[in-house]
This record gives C-alpha cells, structure tokens and sequence, in this order.
C-alpha cells in the first residue's frame, strides 16, 4: 500500500509538472510578436512647470502622428510595436494614460496619439525616478507581447525619493530591460528646484540608463523638445543606438548617484531651521 501511494504521488506530481510547462508554452505561443515592447515613462513632478507638461505630452503625441515615426515602425521585421503612456512623480505616484497599444501603422498611431494628447495633465510631489523604472519594469509582465524591451524615462531632476535609481536600473537591466533617458535642461543652473549647478545629462548617463545599448538624448531648449522626442523614439523602434554619443565626450567625475536624496535632505534640514 506504502509503495502504490507513492507512486500514485509521483504520477500526480508528473502529470502537474505536465500541465504546468504546457500552459507555460501556450502562454507564450499566445504572446505576439512585435519589434518592440515601449513603455515611456514621464515626469510630471511639480519642477515641471504647466507649459513644459503640454509641449512634453504634445511632444510625444506628435511623434506617433509623424510619417517618421509611423514609417520606421513599418520598417521593422513584423512591422509593429507595442507601446503603452506612463506618468510618474514621487515613490507612490505612477499612472498608466495609455495602456499597452499595438501600432502598426497610421491607423492605429493616430487614435494611439489621440487619446494621448486629451487625457488631461496632472501635477504632484518629488521625484522618484527609481520607482517609475520598478512600475515601469512590471508593465512587462503579461502583457501579451514578445519583443525588445525598453523603458524611455524623461525627466528633469535626480531621484530623491524612493531606492537608490541605481538599484532600480540594475534589476532592470538583468531583466534585458534597455533604459534610455531623456534628461530635460530647460532651466540652466538649477537641479530638482534647489539651485545647484549639477549636470542632469552626467547623471542620467552614469546613474539612470542601462542596457543593450543605452543612450540618452538631452534636451536644452524648448524648441529641441519635440524633435528630440521624435529622434529618441526612432532609433528604440529601429533598435539602433546613435553612431555618435548624445553627450560630448570629456574627462569627468562620475555622478553621484545619491545626490538627489543629499540635496533632498539638506533642502529639508533648513526648512525645518528656518
């Protein structure tokens, strides 16, 4: 009796481990296949002022309006992307505008576009770029596509909420995640709103992207905003990293990759001396 129990065990655990594997399987035949899995993550922290938030999310919806941007998703092997709207402030504050979309073509960019531009902009405190890239990393999970993966996060100001944004990029990155970064220097001479000389583009390069060739596109001007945007989306949906780097090259110190939650912290203790 002992030993018709346990091999009655054994059948059932193989049988399972049967079942398991082909439910694994069929849950990946049933996955489509696109060139590209893009999640973009946005700032919408409170150093973004009202005007930089529109021309940021009109910026993005004029990309997938562009025969640029629609005939370079044509261009890949199957010929289409997925790609899905992402906002994010401090550690606890992410929101998905637009969720996962198939493009792959005008008619399904352009609504794509649409209901991007008239969700309605939305402001709030701090800045976690590592919690954006955690919330972003999990958009992946089933969400029924198969391809490259990245994460393009824009932003104006260091992490200084949250875990340490190297902790965040790395788990990204041992996923095969890609982040490519869009550093935004539209104000010279501040850093997250406290008045610091520090090179945001330094920082996303050595703290923030990471990955199978990961590059950064650095905004200085307003006007270089929207075709910048329109730059970035076509080298991740064409999977090329630019032939020359978006950062002049220079001896430099690496970036403190703590130093937003330094200057967080210091901007705090005298708030609470005054």
């Amino acid at each position: 009796m002992w030993h018709r129990g346990c091999k009655g065990m054994a059948q059932a655990a193989v049988i399972l481990l049967f079942l398991t594997m082909l439910t694994a399987r069929q849950a990946v035949a049933e996955e489509l296949a696109v060139d590209l899995e893009l999640v973009m993550a946005v700032d919408i922290s409170l150093s973004m002022d009202e005007d930089e938030q529109r021309l940021q999310r009109d910026g993005y919806a004029a990309a997938f309006r562009h025969p640029e941007i629609i005939e370079a998703i044509r261009s890949g092997p199957h010929g289409r992307i997925a790609a899905t709207y992402v906002e994010w402030a401090g550690e606890n504050f992410q929101r998905t505008v637009v969720p996962w979309t198939m493009i792959d073509g005008a008619s399904t960019a352009l609504p794509f576009a649409d209901r991007l531009a008239a969700a309605p902009i939305e402001q709030t405190y701090r800045t976690s770029i590592s919690g954006a890239l955690l919330y972003a990393g999990g958009l992946f999970d089933g969400n029924g596509y198969q391809g490259r993966t990245v994460i393009d996060v824009s932003g104006d100001g260091a992490n200084n909420q949250g875990i340490s944004v190297e902790i965040a990029r790395d788990q990204a990155v041992r996923r095969g995640i890609t982040i490519n970064g869009l550093p935004l220097l539209l104000k010279p001479g501040s850093f997250d709103g406290y008045f610091e000389m520090v090179s945001l583009d330094d920082y996303y390069e050595d703290c923030v992207i990471g990955g199978a060739g990961a590059f950064i596109v650095p905004v200085r001007s307003l006007p270089e905003f929207v075709p910048a945007i329109r730059r970035k989306l076509v080298m991740e949906i064409a999977g090329r990293a630019p032939t020359v780097t978006m950062v002049a090259t220079r001896v430099r110190e690496r970036s403190d990759c703590l130093i937003g939650e330094k200057m967080w912290n210091q901007w705090m203790e005298r708030f609470y001396r005054e």
